[in-house]
């Protein structure tokens, strides 16, 4: 794209489709074709993938504690599955063809059933071809209602991507370029943000839930026209607010900030080349009932607490450009085995406390998820940090995190910039 275009991503943002509840009959998610306007208004539409007509896909609301069915509808030419990233469901739900589940052929359906154990933000997302089947729009916002509703004026769902475009909107296919791959993978020269509404009140109290849904881009994030704090982080709430300086969302990750509105609401990636608008809240009006006062705070997660570690695992990214030989077969590897490997890369015993190494011997960042549970980031003092469900290590560096695996299965441990997962780093753990 020319700088005009590349500059003027967020000039409207598109507003998601409306909300869908949980209810008796399942939902339906209907994997298909769809055309989309990515590019502002009076550009070129792109051909694209989604659920429902659209992508994203439609925002599922679902009940903490209670029983959800999604039916997932194939009409695609393609095989696909679908992921709950971040909830801590039942193994044989997970979305994880190979591990977990067949393909959902074209013309078939799987109705996925859970119970999602905890309030927060998630998302879901194809986990077949993912590197291009999310890249074409398989995606859409997943939220569990909190027990008793926050004190807010609106609740407002911000996903956060980007994509390789032609002049005239089409979507370049360059998912499994094996220059990307061994770089830091799939990277946009167009980003926008999608909001679940597009107008608040001047004094309003929002509570913004931010989902990166790009497949490899980490988006540091400036917000203009808000005073607030980030409040919840992967879906987990913090034991104290955050300030809003210092926002890095990696691939999957998620935020949940709750703030005052003070002006014309301004999303913005940091660059090189200074701040990239991806979207705009606008304000119309003044909300002149709501009164200053302390921001509400989140129901504390309820998680097992970890014991003393029972396993001291390490799990060394290794591999791309500019990195060391390694014993994979692929680009990248984990401890040198590139792709699912046949046999678990640790067994675990239901209830284990087990510490993780994650050592990142490579000239790129990574974000490691595991499914299927959260782990405490360990900080360097030792103490716990943050709960998370994917963590990003930097270049070079490493990080322990702490696991009570509690969730029995076969659980998939990878690298969520999804080219760096089709380029080998992917593998498991059996919990017995």
């Amino acid at each position: 794209m020319n700088r005009r275009h590349f500059l003027a991503s967020a000039s409207a943002a598109m507003v998601l489709p409306r909300p869908s509840f949980a209810s008796a009959p399942p939902l339906t998610l209907k994997a298909q074709s769809v055309t989309q306007q990515i590019l502002p208004e009076g550009e070129g539409t792109t051909a694209m993938l989604g659920f429902n007509g659209s992508t994203p896909g439609p925002e599922l609301r679902l009940k903490r504690g209670a029983q959800a069915s999604i039916k997932v509808e194939n009409a695609l030419q393609e095989g696909t599955a679908v992921h709950w990233h971040g909830i801590r469901l039942e193994n044989r739900m997970d979305g994880v063809p190979v591990l977990t589940q067949d393909l959902i052929n074209p013309g078939d359906s799987k109705t996925y059933s859970f119970v999602p154990p905890d309030a927060g933000t998630y998302w879901y997302h194809s986990h077949y071809i993912s590197q291009e089947q999310v890249a074409r729009g398989l995606m859409g916002p997943l939220i569990v209602e909190d027990d008793m509703p926050v004190d807010v004026d609106h609740d407002v769902t911000v996903i956060l991507s980007d994509w390789i475009l032609n002049q005239d909107g089409s979507l370049v296919d360059e998912f499994t370029d094996m220059h990307s791959v061994a770089h830091a993978g799939y990277m946009g020269n167009f980003a926008r943000a999608f909001l679940s509404r597009d107008e608040v009140r001047q004094a309003d109290r929002v509570r913004l839930r931010l989902i990166n849904a790009a497949t490899n881009r980490i988006f540091p994030l400036m917000l203009s026209g808000v005073s607030g704090s980030v409040v919840a982080l992967d879906g987990m709430a913090l034991s104290q607010p955050r300030d809003l300086s210092d926002l890095v969302l990696a691939p999957a990750q998620r935020a949940d900030l709750i703030v005052d509105i003070t002006g014309p609401v301004g999303f913005e990636m940091q660059t090189g080349q200074g701040g990239y608008r991806l979207a705009e809240l606008r304000v119309s009006g003044e909300n002149s009932e709501r009164k200053p006062g302390p921001l509400p705070k989140l129901t504390a997660p309820n998680l097992p607490a970890p014991g003393s570690p029972a396993q001291h695992l390490t799990l060394t990214m290794m591999g791309g450009a500019m990195g060391g030989h390694h014993g994979g077969a692929n680009i990248w590897s984990f401890n040198d085995v590139s792709d699912l490997p046949p046999d678990p890369f640790a067994t675990i015993e239901r209830g284990e406390t087990v510490r993780i190494t994650l050592a990142n011997d490579t000239a790129f960042p990574h974000g490691i998820h595991l499914h299927g549970h959260h782990f405490y980031e360990v900080a360097a003092d030792g103490s716990l940090g943050d709960l998370r469900d994917t963590t990003l290590v930097a270049a070079r560096e490493s990080r322990d995190v702490l696991c009570v695996f509690d969730n029995p299965g076969r659980w998939l441990i990878h690298c969520h910039m999804l080219s760096h997962a089709i380029g080998g780093m992917r593998t498991w753990v059996e919990v017995t």
